[in-house]
């Protein structure tokens, strides 16, 4: 057997490339999704909204607690603000896929289908549910907020106390190390 195989990779082999968060759905609580920055380049075409958290780009975030305030306009949008204990968090949740012109350009079935699960999503958001929510990253008159991919009802009481323990592994484990080794 080869020593190779038995022997630990250094400190720098270990580390995770800081822009390898960028589209991974990081897990975090309010308190830290709310503290994110925001930094708005008009010189980059890829992506002209970034948020950081502690100098690290991030774009989708994974978040999970009980919906407290919910605002339907129908065939527009949903917004609802979740709370997990440390604060709330601002959610969209865009319904005008069908009259878009974003979407124009694209299959007409798949465009229905996109409808159809935003739609399933928006029933699932009820006031007093736990819910899970992944979705962009996005900024509205200064707020950081949202912008919803999907949602999940969650009816494990448990759930909530997992999402609380590993927000802050990860945070202690890969997303601060990433920032202080930077």
């Amino acid at each position: 057997m080869s020593n190779q195989t038995n022997q630990k990779p250094s400190n720098k082999e270990t580390l995770i490339n800081p822009n390898s968060l960028h589209n991974t759905h990081v897990k975090l609580l309010a308190f830290d999704f709310n503290s994110l920055t925001h930094f708005q380049s008009p010189s980059s075409s890829h992506d002209p909204n970034l948020f950081y958290r502690k100098g690290i780009p991030i774009s989708r975030v994974q978040v999970f607690g009980v919906v407290v305030t919910r605002d339907l306009k129908p065939e527009k949008f949903l917004r609802f603000s979740i709370d997990d204990g440390t604060g709330c968090i601002q959610c969209i949740l865009w319904l005008n896929q069908l009259t878009s012109a974003y979407f124009s350009r694209r299959c007409p079935s798949d465009v229905r289908s996109i409808a159809q699960m935003a739609n399933i999503h928006s029933i699932r958001a009820q006031i007093g549910f736990d819910v899970r929510v992944r979705g962009r990253v996005s900024g509205f008159r200064g707020l950081v907020q949202i912008t919803v991919d999907d949602v999940v009802v969650e009816r494990d009481p448990n759930c909530q106390i997992l999402h609380w323990l590993e927000c802050i592994n990860l945070s202690r484990k890969c997303y601060d190390v990433q920032s202080c080794k930077k």
